[in-house]
């Protein structure tokens, strides 16, 4: 009895591209970590920080990490303000009248400053801060790590808003070409030329710089780079036979933008996203250690490293925000050098 053979089943192109990503272990692993890391900062309160997670006070239990503020003289301490559910913890530990407190594991916020420490900080590493304290006595550890979470969320927030505005203007561009292309070409030429810089310093000035404010200067300037990788992948695309055949069966500019040219000049694009992150964290590093950032309370990798520079023999205070800031950009890296390989042309094409 002859062999029946076996269907065969075609692999798209994306499915192709992902297995040779999977191939290249170090990037793929580095995108494993960074997202799992990423994903699970936003637990980082859980986890660490200086708001208790449970507190239960006269047979009453209050939740001050959902529910908010809470007075600390509605919990019996002496104080105006927040209460200190560290030391509120240890009264209630000494009493032993059936009252607790729950506090993460690592129980410092990256903004609290601990006087009640002794000596004069910045205080050594320890088994209590394991990476000490700054100049200002805030624990080092918590400030790393939100500011984890502050410099990969500034860095994605902007890439993809440079993305989305540069694509479009890019593939308008490319494939409307002709005097739209020539004003628009010369718009954009006009605005690259002000330097971001010495507007930075400017705006900074009059308005008090924030997250969302330099997340908008960022894009202001971000987006015109990849506007031209787009427009050139666009002239290429446009002239080939599929498009032509689409516009012949009566296409819309729409459909054909978006289903047949765009799909087909995602290469370039895919491959400068990685290290298009690694930029934008620079450059929030960049402009916080230049004092033009965030305020130097918020928890920001630039913020740390300007407070190292300032106390350059506290080697912790440097060496804890480098380390980190060296990891994180090397796994984007290796992220980027595996997607450049996986969306390589010469390797797999729709032309194949």
């Amino acid at each position: 009895m002859a062999k029946k053979n076996k269907p065969v089943v075609s692999t798209s192109l994306y499915a192709k591209r992902w297995r040779k990503f999977k191939s290249m272990k170090r990037g793929y692993w580095s995108l494993i970590i960074f997202v799992s890391t990423y994903l699970l900062s936003f637990l980082l309160p859980l986890v660490v920080g200086n708001e208790a997670l449970v507190v239960r006070h006269k047979g009453e239990y209050h939740f001050p990490l959902l529910t908010g503020y809470i007075a600390a003289q509605d919990l019996g301490q002496d104080r105006i303000g927040d209460p200190n559910y560290r030391q509120l913890q240890a009264q209630y530990e000494a009493a032993n009248d059936g009252d607790f407190v729950v506090m993460p594991a690592y129980p410092y916020g990256p903004k609290e400053s601990l006087l009640e420490l002794d000596g004069t900080p910045p205080h050594r590493p320890s088994a209590t801060h394991w990476l000490g304290t700054d100049d200002r006595a805030r624990d080092v550890m918590s400030r790393l790590v939100y500011g984890y979470r502050v410099s990969i969320s500034f860095a994605l927030i902007v890439t993809i808003c440079s993305y989305i505005i540069g694509v479009t203007v890019g593939g308008l561009l490319g494939y409307y070409g002709g005097t739209f292309d020539i004003l628009v070409q010369r718009l954009v030429e006009l605005w690259s030329a002000v330097p971001f810089l010495f507007m930075i310093m400017i705006i900074v000035t009059l308005i008090k710089p924030s997250f969302t404010l330099l997340a908008v200067l960022m894009v202001m300037w971000g987006w015109m780079g990849l506007t031209r990788y787009v427009r050139g992948e666009f002239y290429r695309e446009k002239t080939k036979d599929y498009v032509q055949a689409a516009v012949s069966m009566g296409a819309s500019d729409r459909r054909i933008i978006f289903k047949h040219i765009l799909p087909n000049s995602l290469t370039p694009i895919i491959s400068f996203g990685p290290f298009a992150v690694v930029g934008n964290i620079g450059a929030l590093v960049s402009l916080d250690y230049l004092g033009f950032g965030l305020p130097p309370e918020e928890p920001s990798w630039g913020n740390m490293v300007k407070v190292g520079m300032a106390n350059i023999t506290d080697w912790w205070l440097v060496l804890a925000p480098e380390a980190a800031f060296f990891v994180t950009l090397l796994m984007v890296v290796f992220i980027g050098e595996g997607i450049r390989e996986a969306f390589d042309p010469k390797v797999y094409s729709r032309l194949r």
